[in-house]
Protein backbone atom coordinates (compact mmCIF):
# COMPACT_ATOMS: atom_id res chain seq x y z
CA UNK A 1 0.00 0.00 0.00
CA UNK A 2 1.41 3.39 -1.01
CA UNK A 3 0.83 6.17 1.55
CA UNK A 4 -1.13 9.11 0.19
CA UNK A 5 -0.20 12.38 1.95
CA UNK A 6 -3.15 14.18 3.50
CA UNK A 7 -1.85 16.71 6.05
CA UNK A 8 -5.27 18.29 6.56
CA UNK A 9 -6.79 14.98 7.65
CA UNK A 10 -3.81 14.38 9.89
CA UNK A 11 -4.24 17.74 11.55
CA UNK A 12 -7.91 16.97 12.24
CA UNK A 13 -7.08 13.58 13.76
CA UNK A 14 -4.39 15.17 15.93
CA UNK A 15 -6.69 17.97 17.08
CA UNK A 16 -9.45 15.54 18.08
CA UNK A 17 -6.92 13.40 19.92
CA UNK A 18 -5.56 16.35 21.87
CA UNK A 19 -9.06 17.57 22.69
CA UNK A 20 -10.54 14.28 23.86
CA UNK A 21 -8.17 11.29 24.20
CA UNK A 22 -6.64 10.66 27.61
CA UNK A 23 -3.38 8.77 27.02
CA UNK A 24 -1.93 6.09 29.28
CA UNK A 25 1.28 6.56 31.29
CA UNK A 26 1.50 10.21 30.22
CA UNK A 27 1.36 13.79 31.44
CA UNK A 28 -1.35 14.85 29.04
CA UNK A 29 0.00 18.32 28.24
CA UNK A 30 3.55 17.11 27.61
CA UNK A 31 2.93 14.59 24.84
CA UNK A 32 2.79 14.94 21.08
CA UNK A 33 1.37 11.69 19.65
CA UNK A 34 2.05 10.92 16.01
CA UNK A 35 -1.11 10.77 13.87
CA UNK A 36 -0.93 7.46 12.01
CA UNK A 37 -2.73 7.09 8.70
CA UNK A 38 -2.16 3.41 7.98
CA UNK A 39 -0.06 0.31 8.46
CA UNK A 40 0.84 -2.83 6.55
CA UNK A 41 3.31 -5.60 7.24
CA UNK A 42 6.30 -4.26 9.15
CA UNK A 43 5.62 -0.58 8.32
CA UNK A 44 3.24 2.21 9.25
CA UNK A 45 2.98 5.78 7.96
CA UNK A 46 1.73 9.19 8.97
CA UNK A 47 -0.52 11.65 7.16
CA UNK A 48 2.45 13.38 5.56
CA UNK A 49 3.34 10.11 3.84
CA UNK A 50 6.40 9.35 5.98
CA UNK A 51 6.92 5.60 6.39
CA UNK A 52 8.42 3.98 9.47
CA UNK A 53 9.82 0.48 9.85
CA UNK A 54 8.32 -0.66 13.14
CA UNK A 55 11.03 -2.14 15.35
CA UNK A 56 8.58 -2.03 18.29
CA UNK A 57 5.76 -4.21 16.87
CA UNK A 58 3.26 -1.76 18.34
CA UNK A 59 3.78 -2.62 21.98
CA UNK A 60 5.52 -5.88 21.08
CA UNK A 61 2.35 -7.54 19.87
CA UNK A 62 2.10 -7.37 16.05
CA UNK A 63 3.93 -10.69 15.76
CA UNK A 64 2.63 -11.21 12.22
CA UNK A 65 2.77 -7.54 11.29
CA UNK A 66 -0.07 -5.21 10.45
CA UNK A 67 -3.11 -6.08 8.33
CA UNK A 68 -2.30 -9.69 7.52
CA UNK A 69 -4.97 -10.45 4.91
CA UNK A 70 -5.87 -13.90 6.27
CA UNK A 71 -6.51 -12.55 9.76
CA UNK A 72 -8.43 -9.54 8.47
CA UNK A 73 -10.59 -11.92 6.41
CA UNK A 74 -11.20 -14.16 9.43
CA UNK A 75 -12.39 -11.18 11.50
CA UNK A 76 -14.68 -10.09 8.66
CA UNK A 77 -16.09 -13.61 8.28
CA UNK A 78 -16.71 -13.95 12.01
CA UNK A 79 -18.37 -10.53 12.14
CA UNK A 80 -20.74 -11.57 9.37
CA UNK A 81 -21.54 -14.81 11.17
CA UNK A 82 -21.62 -13.83 14.85
CA UNK A 83 -20.15 -10.61 16.17
CA UNK A 84 -20.48 -11.46 19.86
CA UNK A 85 -21.91 -13.95 22.32
CA UNK A 86 -21.85 -14.38 26.09
CA UNK A 87 -18.98 -16.39 27.57
CA UNK A 88 -21.15 -19.08 29.22
CA UNK A 89 -21.89 -20.70 25.84
CA UNK A 90 -19.82 -23.02 23.64
CA UNK A 91 -18.87 -21.03 20.54
CA UNK A 92 -16.86 -22.48 17.66
CA UNK A 93 -14.26 -19.68 17.45
CA UNK A 94 -13.74 -19.78 21.22
CA UNK A 95 -13.42 -23.55 21.37
CA UNK A 96 -11.03 -23.69 18.43
CA UNK A 97 -8.85 -20.91 19.78
CA UNK A 98 -8.59 -22.69 23.12
CA UNK A 99 -7.73 -25.97 21.41
CA UNK A 100 -4.99 -24.42 19.27
CA UNK A 101 -3.46 -22.61 22.23
CA UNK A 102 -3.57 -25.71 24.45
CA UNK A 103 -1.83 -27.72 21.71
CA UNK A 104 1.13 -25.35 21.93
CA UNK A 105 1.45 -24.67 25.64
CA UNK A 106 3.99 -26.78 27.54
CA UNK A 107 3.06 -29.76 29.67
CA UNK A 108 -0.53 -30.21 30.77
CA UNK A 109 -1.63 -26.58 30.47
CA UNK A 110 -4.72 -27.71 28.60
CA UNK A 111 -7.49 -25.51 30.03
CA UNK A 112 -7.74 -21.93 28.77
CA UNK A 113 -9.45 -19.07 30.62
CA UNK A 114 -9.86 -16.13 28.24
CA UNK A 115 -9.45 -12.50 29.29
CA UNK A 116 -9.39 -9.16 27.47
CA UNK A 117 -5.62 -8.73 27.73
CA UNK A 118 -2.45 -9.44 29.66
CA UNK A 119 -3.10 -7.47 32.83
CA UNK A 120 -6.37 -9.19 33.61
CA UNK A 121 -4.79 -12.54 32.70
CA UNK A 122 -2.29 -11.88 35.48
CA UNK A 123 -5.11 -10.80 37.83
CA UNK A 124 -6.93 -14.07 37.30
CA UNK A 125 -3.81 -16.23 37.46
CA UNK A 126 -3.02 -14.80 40.89
CA UNK A 127 -6.62 -15.26 42.03
CA UNK A 128 -6.49 -18.89 40.91
CA UNK A 129 -3.20 -19.46 42.72
CA UNK A 130 -4.49 -17.99 45.99
CA UNK A 131 -7.71 -19.98 45.86
CA UNK A 132 -5.88 -23.18 44.92
CA UNK A 133 -3.39 -22.89 47.80
CA UNK A 134 -5.40 -20.96 50.36
CA UNK A 135 -2.37 -18.72 50.87
CA UNK A 136 -2.15 -14.92 50.59
CA UNK A 137 1.31 -13.87 49.39
CA UNK A 138 2.76 -13.65 45.90
CA UNK A 139 6.47 -13.22 45.14
CA UNK A 140 7.45 -11.16 42.09
CA UNK A 141 10.73 -9.81 40.80
CA UNK A 142 12.17 -6.36 40.61
CA UNK A 143 12.72 -5.35 36.97
CA UNK A 144 9.41 -6.77 35.82
CA UNK A 145 6.13 -5.63 34.33
CA UNK A 146 2.86 -7.49 34.74
CA UNK A 147 0.18 -4.97 33.73
CA UNK A 148 -1.67 -1.82 34.70
CA UNK A 149 -4.63 -3.16 36.69
CA UNK A 150 -4.46 -2.92 40.48
CA UNK A 151 -3.07 -6.35 41.35
CA UNK A 152 -0.92 -6.57 38.23
CA UNK A 153 0.68 -3.18 38.74
CA UNK A 154 1.39 -4.05 42.38
CA UNK A 155 3.21 -7.15 41.14
CA UNK A 156 5.22 -5.01 38.77
CA UNK A 157 8.82 -4.28 39.67
CA UNK A 158 9.41 -1.00 37.86
CA UNK A 159 8.55 2.67 38.62
CA UNK A 160 5.14 2.45 37.01
CA UNK A 161 4.04 0.69 40.17
CA UNK A 162 5.01 3.43 42.60
CA UNK A 163 1.99 5.72 42.30
CA UNK A 164 -0.42 2.81 42.76
CA UNK A 165 1.52 0.77 45.31
CA UNK A 166 -0.96 0.09 48.08
CA UNK A 167 1.53 -1.64 50.35
CA UNK A 168 -1.29 -4.06 51.15
CA UNK A 169 -1.39 -6.14 47.99
CA UNK A 170 0.22 -9.23 49.51
CA UNK A 171 3.26 -8.89 47.24
CA UNK A 172 6.87 -9.60 48.22
CA UNK A 173 9.60 -8.71 45.74
CA UNK A 174 12.92 -10.39 45.13
CA UNK A 175 15.90 -10.05 42.77
CA UNK A 176 15.90 -12.25 39.69
CA UNK A 177 19.18 -13.03 37.90
CA UNK A 178 20.75 -10.32 35.73
CA UNK A 179 24.48 -10.92 35.44
CA UNK A 180 25.31 -7.60 33.75
CA UNK A 181 24.07 -5.76 36.84
CA UNK A 182 24.30 -8.59 39.35
CA UNK A 183 22.87 -8.03 42.82
CA UNK A 184 24.78 -11.13 43.95
CA UNK A 185 28.35 -10.09 43.10
CA UNK A 186 28.46 -12.93 40.59
CA UNK A 187 31.10 -13.20 37.88
CA UNK A 188 29.65 -16.08 35.88
CA UNK A 189 26.20 -17.24 34.82
CA UNK A 190 26.61 -20.29 37.04
CA UNK A 191 27.27 -18.10 40.08
CA UNK A 192 24.40 -15.77 39.20
CA UNK A 193 22.00 -18.69 38.86
CA UNK A 194 23.02 -20.39 42.09
CA UNK A 195 23.03 -17.19 44.14
CA UNK A 196 19.71 -15.97 42.72
CA UNK A 197 18.07 -19.29 43.59
CA UNK A 198 19.56 -19.19 47.10
CA UNK A 199 18.27 -15.64 47.52
CA UNK A 200 14.78 -16.67 46.39
CA UNK A 201 14.62 -19.67 48.70
CA UNK A 202 15.89 -17.60 51.62
CA UNK A 203 13.20 -14.99 50.92
CA UNK A 204 10.57 -17.73 51.03
CA UNK A 205 12.01 -19.09 54.28
CA UNK A 206 11.88 -15.71 55.98
CA UNK A 207 8.39 -14.91 54.64
CA UNK A 208 7.08 -18.32 55.72
CA UNK A 209 6.58 -20.94 52.98
CA UNK A 210 3.04 -21.68 54.16
CA UNK A 211 2.06 -18.06 53.43
CA UNK A 212 3.25 -17.99 49.80
CA UNK A 213 0.67 -18.82 47.13
CA UNK A 214 2.68 -18.13 43.99
CA UNK A 215 5.88 -16.98 42.39
CA UNK A 216 5.33 -15.01 39.20
CA UNK A 217 8.08 -14.37 36.68
CA UNK A 218 8.18 -13.14 33.13
CA UNK A 219 9.88 -16.07 31.41
CA UNK A 220 12.09 -13.46 29.79
CA UNK A 221 11.43 -9.97 31.18
CA UNK A 222 10.13 -7.68 28.42
CA UNK A 223 10.03 -3.94 29.02
CA UNK A 224 12.41 -4.43 31.96
CA UNK A 225 15.23 -5.33 29.61
CA UNK A 226 14.98 -8.75 27.91
CA UNK A 227 17.30 -10.44 30.40
CA UNK A 228 17.46 -14.15 29.50
CA UNK A 229 17.62 -16.21 32.69
CA UNK A 230 20.81 -18.25 33.02
CA UNK A 231 20.65 -21.99 32.31
CA UNK A 232 19.05 -23.82 35.18
CA UNK A 233 17.36 -20.85 36.83
CA UNK A 234 13.76 -21.46 35.79
CA UNK A 235 14.17 -25.19 36.44
CA UNK A 236 15.46 -24.24 39.89
CA UNK A 237 12.43 -22.04 40.54
CA UNK A 238 10.23 -24.95 39.46
CA UNK A 239 11.96 -27.18 42.04
CA UNK A 240 11.55 -24.58 44.79
CA UNK A 241 7.85 -24.22 44.00
CA UNK A 242 7.38 -27.99 44.10
CA UNK A 243 9.27 -28.21 47.40
CA UNK A 244 7.00 -25.72 49.16
CA UNK A 245 3.69 -26.29 47.36
CA UNK A 246 3.87 -22.89 45.65
CA UNK A 247 2.15 -22.19 42.32
CA UNK A 248 4.64 -21.27 39.58
CA UNK A 249 3.24 -18.62 37.22
CA UNK A 250 5.03 -17.66 34.02
CA UNK A 251 3.99 -14.41 32.38
CA UNK A 252 4.35 -14.88 28.61
CA UNK A 253 2.22 -11.91 27.62
CA UNK A 254 5.14 -10.41 25.69
CA UNK A 255 7.45 -13.39 25.15
CA UNK A 256 4.84 -15.83 23.87
CA UNK A 257 3.60 -16.82 20.42
CA UNK A 258 6.84 -16.92 18.47
CA UNK A 259 8.54 -13.84 19.87
CA UNK A 260 11.60 -15.78 21.09
CA UNK A 261 11.74 -18.20 18.17
CA UNK A 262 9.62 -20.75 20.07
CA UNK A 263 5.86 -20.84 20.54
CA UNK A 264 6.51 -20.00 24.18
CA UNK A 265 9.71 -18.83 25.82
CA UNK A 266 9.28 -21.61 28.39
CA UNK A 267 10.21 -24.02 25.60
CA UNK A 268 13.69 -22.46 25.45
CA UNK A 269 14.25 -23.57 29.04
CA UNK A 270 12.31 -26.85 29.07
CA UNK A 271 10.16 -25.79 32.00
CA UNK A 272 6.43 -26.08 32.63
CA UNK A 273 4.67 -23.68 35.00
CA UNK A 274 1.37 -24.30 36.76
CA UNK A 275 -0.21 -21.23 35.15
CA UNK A 276 0.88 -19.35 32.03
CA UNK A 277 -0.48 -15.95 31.06
CA UNK A 278 -0.64 -14.79 27.45
CA UNK A 279 -2.03 -11.97 25.27
CA UNK A 280 -0.48 -9.70 22.60
CA UNK A 281 0.90 -12.12 19.99
CA UNK A 282 -1.94 -14.63 20.38
CA UNK A 283 -3.74 -12.73 17.62
CA UNK A 284 -1.14 -10.07 16.82
CA UNK A 285 -3.21 -7.57 18.78
CA UNK A 286 -5.82 -7.31 16.06
CA UNK A 287 -8.66 -7.65 18.60
CA UNK A 288 -8.00 -7.48 22.38
CA UNK A 289 -7.47 -10.97 23.83
CA UNK A 290 -5.52 -12.58 26.63
CA UNK A 291 -5.79 -15.59 28.83
CA UNK A 292 -4.47 -18.05 31.36
CA UNK A 293 -3.38 -21.57 30.45
CA UNK A 294 -4.14 -23.77 33.46
CA UNK A 295 -2.58 -27.02 34.65
CA UNK A 296 -4.64 -30.09 35.37
CA UNK A 297 -4.16 -29.83 39.14
CA UNK A 298 -5.38 -26.25 39.33
CA UNK A 299 -8.24 -26.89 36.90
CA UNK A 300 -9.31 -29.78 39.15
CA UNK A 301 -9.60 -27.36 42.10
CA UNK A 302 -12.50 -25.76 40.26
CA UNK A 303 -14.03 -28.97 38.96
CA UNK A 304 -16.91 -28.91 41.45
CA UNK A 305 -16.13 -25.61 43.13
CA UNK A 306 -17.13 -22.52 41.15
CA UNK A 307 -14.32 -20.29 40.03
CA UNK A 308 -15.27 -16.82 41.35
CA UNK A 309 -14.29 -14.72 38.40
CA UNK A 310 -15.21 -13.83 34.85
CA UNK A 311 -15.45 -11.11 32.24
CA UNK A 312 -18.27 -10.01 29.96
CA UNK A 313 -16.06 -10.37 26.89
CA UNK A 314 -14.17 -13.52 27.90
CA UNK A 315 -13.45 -15.41 24.70
CA UNK A 316 -15.02 -12.76 22.49
CA UNK A 317 -15.82 -14.38 19.11
CA UNK A 318 -14.06 -11.70 17.02
CA UNK A 319 -10.92 -11.91 19.16
CA UNK A 320 -10.94 -15.71 19.14
CA UNK A 321 -11.47 -15.85 15.37
CA UNK A 322 -8.45 -13.58 15.01
CA UNK A 323 -6.47 -15.91 17.29
CA UNK A 324 -7.41 -18.98 15.28
CA UNK A 325 -6.38 -17.28 12.05
CA UNK A 326 -3.16 -15.91 13.56
CA UNK A 327 -2.04 -19.25 14.97
CA UNK A 328 -2.81 -20.97 11.67
CA UNK A 329 -0.92 -18.28 9.73
CA UNK A 330 2.06 -18.68 12.04
CA UNK A 331 2.05 -22.45 11.51
CA UNK A 332 1.47 -22.34 7.74
CA UNK A 333 3.97 -19.56 7.04
CA UNK A 334 6.71 -20.69 9.42
CA UNK A 335 6.61 -17.47 11.43
CA UNK A 336 8.09 -19.01 14.59
CA UNK A 337 10.87 -20.60 12.56
CA UNK A 338 11.50 -17.28 10.79
CA UNK A 339 11.96 -15.53 14.12
CA UNK A 340 14.39 -18.18 15.31
CA UNK A 341 16.37 -18.27 12.06
CA UNK A 342 16.72 -14.52 11.54
CA UNK A 343 17.34 -13.94 15.23
CA UNK A 344 20.29 -16.32 15.12
CA UNK A 345 21.66 -15.48 11.68
CA UNK A 346 20.97 -11.74 11.34
CA UNK A 347 19.85 -9.90 14.48
CA UNK A 348 22.25 -11.45 16.98
CA UNK A 349 25.39 -11.19 14.81
CA UNK A 350 24.53 -7.69 13.56
CA UNK A 351 23.82 -6.34 17.04
CA UNK A 352 27.08 -7.77 18.37
CA UNK A 353 28.86 -6.10 15.45
CA UNK A 354 27.18 -2.81 16.37
CA UNK A 355 28.42 -3.24 19.92
CA UNK A 356 31.96 -3.50 18.64
CA UNK A 357 31.61 -0.20 16.77
CA UNK A 358 29.67 1.85 19.31
CA UNK A 359 31.00 2.69 22.78
CA UNK A 360 27.44 3.42 23.92
CA UNK A 361 26.49 -0.26 23.70
CA UNK A 362 27.21 -2.00 26.98
CA UNK A 363 25.51 -5.33 26.39
CA UNK A 364 23.52 -7.19 23.72
CA UNK A 365 21.06 -9.89 24.74
CA UNK A 366 18.07 -11.68 23.29
CA UNK A 367 16.59 -14.49 21.21
CA UNK A 368 14.37 -14.72 18.15
CA UNK A 369 12.82 -11.29 17.54
CA UNK A 370 13.30 -10.27 21.18
CA UNK A 371 16.53 -8.31 21.73
CA UNK A 372 17.83 -5.44 23.83
CA UNK A 373 20.80 -3.12 23.64
CA UNK A 374 21.83 -1.70 27.00
CA UNK A 375 23.24 1.78 26.44
CA UNK A 376 25.91 3.13 28.78
CA UNK A 377 28.06 6.20 29.34
CA UNK A 378 31.06 4.09 30.19
CA UNK A 379 31.60 0.46 29.31
CA UNK A 380 34.07 -0.07 32.12
CA UNK A 381 31.84 1.21 34.92
CA UNK A 382 28.60 0.23 33.13
CA UNK A 383 27.05 3.53 34.12
CA UNK A 384 23.70 3.73 32.28
CA UNK A 385 23.44 6.29 29.49
CA UNK A 386 20.63 7.91 31.50
CA UNK A 387 19.78 7.50 35.19
CA UNK A 388 17.14 5.02 36.36
CA UNK A 389 13.65 6.33 35.55
CA UNK A 390 15.12 9.49 33.96
CA UNK A 391 12.82 12.19 32.61
CA UNK A 392 13.19 15.62 31.02
CA UNK A 393 16.74 16.85 30.57
CA UNK A 394 18.17 13.81 32.37
CA UNK A 395 16.75 11.65 29.60
CA UNK A 396 18.16 13.83 26.78
CA UNK A 397 20.66 11.22 25.48
CA UNK A 398 17.96 8.59 24.95
CA UNK A 399 15.60 11.17 23.48
CA UNK A 400 18.28 12.21 21.01
CA UNK A 401 18.93 8.60 20.07
CA UNK A 402 15.20 7.93 19.52
CA UNK A 403 14.82 11.09 17.44
CA UNK A 404 17.72 10.03 15.23
CA UNK A 405 16.15 6.62 14.67
CA UNK A 406 12.77 8.12 13.77
CA UNK A 407 14.46 10.63 11.50
CA UNK A 408 15.90 7.69 9.58
CA UNK A 409 12.49 6.03 9.19
CA UNK A 410 12.86 3.53 12.07
CA UNK A 411 10.39 3.46 14.97
CA UNK A 412 12.34 2.20 18.00
CA UNK A 413 11.26 0.67 21.29
CA UNK A 414 13.00 2.71 23.98
CA UNK A 415 12.76 2.20 27.74
CA UNK A 416 15.08 3.85 30.26
CA UNK A 417 18.67 3.28 29.01
CA UNK A 418 17.78 0.56 26.53
CA UNK A 419 16.55 0.17 23.01
CA UNK A 420 14.83 -3.08 22.15
CA UNK A 421 14.86 -4.72 18.75
CA UNK A 422 11.42 -6.34 18.60
CA UNK A 423 10.09 -6.21 15.03
CA UNK A 424 7.31 -8.45 13.71
CA UNK A 425 8.28 -12.12 13.81
CA UNK A 426 7.59 -12.48 10.07
CA UNK A 427 9.81 -9.57 9.07
CA UNK A 428 12.02 -10.19 6.03
CA UNK A 429 15.79 -10.33 6.13
CA UNK A 430 15.99 -7.27 3.86
CA UNK A 431 13.74 -5.25 6.19
CA UNK A 432 15.77 -6.33 9.19
CA UNK A 433 19.01 -5.19 7.61
CA UNK A 434 17.40 -1.91 6.58
CA UNK A 435 16.35 -1.24 10.17
CA UNK A 436 19.68 -2.29 11.63
CA UNK A 437 21.46 0.13 9.31
CA UNK A 438 19.34 2.99 10.67
CA UNK A 439 20.00 1.77 14.20
CA UNK A 440 23.72 1.89 13.45
CA UNK A 441 23.45 5.57 12.51
CA UNK A 442 21.28 6.43 15.51
CA UNK A 443 23.75 4.81 17.90
CA UNK A 444 26.36 7.31 16.71
CA UNK A 445 24.20 9.96 18.38
CA UNK A 446 24.18 7.95 21.62
CA UNK A 447 27.97 7.65 21.34
CA UNK A 448 28.25 11.41 21.66
CA UNK A 449 27.13 11.14 25.28
CA UNK A 450 29.66 8.51 26.32
CA UNK A 451 32.74 9.26 28.38
CA UNK A 452 34.89 7.46 25.82
CA UNK A 453 33.86 10.00 23.19
CA UNK A 454 33.59 13.05 25.40
CA UNK A 455 36.99 12.45 26.98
Amino acid sequence: MTPQPNPEAGAAVKAADRDHVFHSWSAQELIDPLAVAGAEGSHFWDYDGRRYLDFSSGLVYTNIGYQHPKVVAAIQEQAARMTTFAPAFAIEARSEAARLIAERTPGDLDKIFFTNGGADAVEHAIRMARLHTGRPKVLSAYRSYHGGTQQAVNLTGDPRRWASDSGTAGVVRFWAPYLYRSRFYAETEEQECARALEHLETTIAFEGPATVAAIILETIPGTAGIMLPPPGYLAGVREICDKYGIVFVLDEVMAGFGRTGEWFAADLFDVTPDLLTFAKGVNSGYVPLGGVAISGAIAETFGKRPYPGGLTYSGHPLACAAAVATINVMAEEGVVENAARLGASVVGPELHALAERHPSVGEVRGAGMFWALELVRNRETREPLVPYNAAGEANAPMAAFAAAAKGGGLWPFVNMNRTHVVPPCNISEAELKEGLAVLDTALSVADEYTEQTAG
